[in-house]
């Protein structure tokens, strides 16, 4: 069960990261003059998606290794 649980995380974190860069290229594209705005938004969003997905990916094995941890050994 632990195991589909980060397997899903793992996947959502790698959609994240894309729809980061994604955000980011939709500013690199823009036809507008003063792209500046747009590109402050796009690093920065790239920044916290690259962010929250080492974190959720660090969460999600921390809650991995406790639950193995307080598993009854098999003989």
């Amino acid at each position: 069960m632990i195991g589909m649980l980060q397997i899903m995380t793992y996947l959502l974190c790698f959609y994240l990261v894309f729809k980061g860069f994604e955000i980011l290229q939709i500013a690199l594209m823009s036809a507008r003059d003063d792209r500046a705005g747009g590109m402050t938004i796009g690093v920065l969003m790239l920044v916290v998606s690259v962010t929250l997905a080492f974190y959720f990916v660090h969460a999600i094995d921390a809650q991995a290794t406790s639950v193995a941890s307080h598993m009854p050994q098999q003989p």
